[in-house]
Order: C-alpha cells, then structure tokens, then sequence
C-alpha cells in the first residue's frame, strides 16, 4: 500500500512538472503576445494532456494520454507555423507519454502507441519547420525520436522483471536452504533420540536384570550373588552415565576426552557388560578390521549395542554374534533361542526400527525374524564400508 501511495505521489509530481516546463516555453516562445485566445487555449490544452500522465497505469489511459499528447503537439505546430514563430515544439509530457507506452503497455497496444507517437512526432516536426520537409534525413531523425523514450521505458520494465526474477530465485534459494536445515534438525534429532533409546535400553535392562537376580539372592540369604548383582548394577549405572555425558556433549560441541561415542574397538567391552547381565556371549569375528569413518564406526556400534539389548530382554543363552570384516563391507550377524512368543512389542519394534533407520542412512541392508523353526531370532545386518 506505501509502494502504490509512493508511486502515485511521484506519477502526480511528473505530470506537474510536465505541465508546467510545457506552459513556461509556451509563453517564453511568445505565443501569448501573438494570439492571447489561441494561446490560452493551447496552454489549457498542454496542461490537461501533461496532467493526464498522473492518471493509473491502465492501458485505456496510456493511449488516450499518448493520443491527446501527439493532438496537442499538432496543435502548437500549426500554432508556431500560422504565427511565424520558429520556437521549438514544447516535448516534456511528449516524451513523458513514449516512456509510459513502453513501460506499461505489452504487446499489440504498445507497438502501436509508439508508431502513434513516431508519426505524430515527424508530421508535427515538418509543420513546424518547413526545412524539415525537404531534408527526408532529417525527418527520420525526428520520427526515430519518437522511439527512444519507449526503448527506454521497455528497457526499465525487462530489467525490473530481471531484478524481480533474481529476488524470487533468491527467496526459492532461501526456502530452499530453510527447508534443508529443518530436514538436517529433524534427521539430528531422530538420531539423538536414537542413541539415547540405545544407551538407556541398554544399561536399565541390565540394570533391571541385575537388581531382579539381586533381589532373589537377598531373599535366599545368598550375599555373595547379591554383592555381585548390586555391584553389576552399580557398575551399568556408572556406564550409563558416561554414555550420557557423551551425549551431552555432542548436542553441546564438546569433545573434551577425543572421543565423544564409542565405535567397533569398544565392542568387548560392551559384550562383557551384556555376559555380566546374564547372557552367554558367543563371538566369532573375521576378517581385518578396517579404518572405518567415525559416523560409520558409531553406527555399528550402536546396531550392536541394540542387536545385544534386544537379546539380553527376550531371547535366552546362548547368543551367537558374527562381525565379518570384507574388503567392501561390514556384516554383523546375530542369533538367540527365543525366550517369549515371537510376537514384537512396541520397545522391540522401537529399536528394530531404529536399527534399520541408521542401517539405511548408510546405504546397508537389514533382514531379522524367527528362522525357520521358530526357535532361534536371527538379524543380519550389511553395511558398504564406503557409504559414509
């Protein structure tokens, strides 16, 4: 609404300006001390067609401005030739009224306005000035005149739609990149919320699992296995929390210790946390190891962490864990007796689907269910080494 306030405002200020350069060169040429009447009316004539340019940008209103503009400079040719006066023809609201045509009006109605005003500007020339009329190079001068206020004005439109098209890439760009962060948040947070459904699953089953077997040996006096049922709790919480610090870390940008996750070179440790909880670990690994990316490491360790947990709550011994070094990629397979009915709940369906999701992201493949006989749960997982 400012904008169009802001360009009526300066539409009005060029069509009195016009107007009023137009009427001082009429009366500078002399016009009124030679015919007062006609002069009046010319001048009252110059200053309607001039106010005529503050009119809206229609193209009903530009050609019947270019039209009155081309009959009022008719007008003051025969003016100037009948009285003998050798003044030039007043052009300001003339050339005013070109620039509009080339600037507002598209197509059919734009060509023809300005061949309208090249004309008009020719014929008015030659009756002024009869020496136009024998110079044919001049008169073309004159009608390609005409012309260059609506170059100038279609010049100003396609650059304005240039620097427009520019502003909306730019604004697509920006949607663009908005988009993309609100897809790298959203990817981030799935995958925090990931890690952290790892590491606490992870240490409160065995946190769970210890303080249950616990809570028997204290019922049968047996203080030894509760000590070391109390001390594996005590133990599984310490690592919970260092697993946790390490996630704040990374939402925090820290990396005090160089090492902010666990990867593959941790994977002992981790077993001898899941046999301490009471799941016979059975691991056969083969292959190299090979210098693995760091998101890649973290990955298969948090797959591995997962496969384990889901085994330590529903499966029974022992556990069978395979991780296959190959020159292209990583294939960690596992296998348990079923303990429960095979029928997923919703915390194995949580990290199945959130193994899967990392397993993906990676470029990897995963296949998990009962086998054959429905006695044992097997997963395998087949990550490329170069997907990271």
């Amino acid at each position: 609404m400012d904008v169009s306030r802001a360009l009526a405002r300066q539409s009005l200020l060029v069509a009195v300006v016009a107007a009023v350069v137009d009427s001082a060169q009429l009366v500078l040429c002399g016009a009124f001390g030679a015919a007062p009447l006609a002069a009046s009316l010319l001048a009252a004539g110059f200053i309607a067609a001039d106010l005529s340019l503050a009119a809206a940008p229609t193209t009903r209103s530009v050609v019947v401005t270019a039209l009155a503009q081309v009959a009022v400079k008719f007008a003051a040719a025969l003016f100037v030739h009948h009285h003998g006066g050798t003044t030039r023809v007043s052009d300001i609201g003339f050339l005013v009224a070109g620039y509009r045509a080339g600037a507002w009006l598209n197509g059919t109605a734009s060509v023809a306005t300005v061949l309208v005003l090249a004309l008009g500007a020719g014929i008015t020339n030659v009756a002024a000035t009869e020496s136009l009329s024998r110079n044919w190079r001049l008169l073309l001068v004159m009608v390609g005149a005409g012309f260059v206020p609506w170059l100038v004005g279609r010049y100003t439109t396609a650059r304005g739609a240039y620097i427009a098209e520019l502003e909306q890439r730019e604004r697509l760009r920006r949607q663009e990149q908005r988009a993309a962060l609100d897809r790298a948040l959203s990817e981030e947070r799935a995958a925090i919320a990931r890690d952290l459904h790892d590491v606490i699953s992870h240490h409160v089953s065995a946190i769970g699992i210890h303080a249950g077997v616990a809570r028997i040996a204290l019922s049968r006096t047996d203080a030894e296995a509760a000590t070391r049922s109390l001390t594996a709790v005590e133990s599984s919480s310490r690592s919970a929390m260092v697993d946790l610090r390490r996630q704040l870390d990374l939402l925090h940008g820290r990396d005090e210790d160089g090492q902010r996750q666990p990867g593959l070179a941790d994977i002992d440790e981790l077993i001898e946390r899941v046999r301490a909880a009471g799941l016979e670990v059975r691991v056969e690994i083969s292959g190299e190891p090979p210098v693995l990316p760091g998101s890649l490491d973290i990955m298969l360790y948090r797959v591995v962490q997962e496969i384990l947990t889901n085994a330590l709550r529903h499966g029974r011994d022992p556990a069978r864990l395979e991780i296959g070094y190959r020159p292209t990629r990583v294939e960690i397979r596992e296998t348990n007796p079923i303990a429960t009915a095979p029928a997923l709940d919703a915390g194995v369906r949580r990290g199945l689907d959130g193994i899967r999701r990392r397993v993906e992201l990676f470029g990897g493949t995963i296949d998990s269910g009962p086998d054959r006989a429905g006695s044992h749960w097997e997963i395998m997982v087949s990550v490329p080494i170069g997907a990271a």
